[in-house]
């Protein structure tokens, strides 16, 4: 029987090795980023394919803490806190 936390301890261990390995597909720069995010929030917002719209942008989020806090504030801000 295993616990929550061993579902935990796997999910960090898994985010930490993707980051480590990079990103699996194209990713834009901080200042694409920086550019795009706001589309991107708008388009999450509205519930729409924001990842295929912006090819790159997730990748980024994901292995970018200064931009991935950027995002969460923006879509905060926006209404669309998750």
């Amino acid at each position: 029987m295993s616990d929550g936390r061993e579902h935990e301890n796997e999910t960090d261990r898994e985010r930490l090795l993707a980051r480590a390995l990079g990103p699996a597909e194209p990713e834009v720069s901080c200042e694409e980023c920086f550019e795009l995010l706001d589309r991107y929030v708008e388009l999450e917002v509205e519930r729409a394919d924001a990842d295929a719209a912006l090819p790159g942008m997730r990748a980024h989020l994901e292995g970018c803490p200064a931009c991935a806090e950027d995002h969460e504030s923006l879509l905060a801000l926006a209404g669309g806190e998750r």
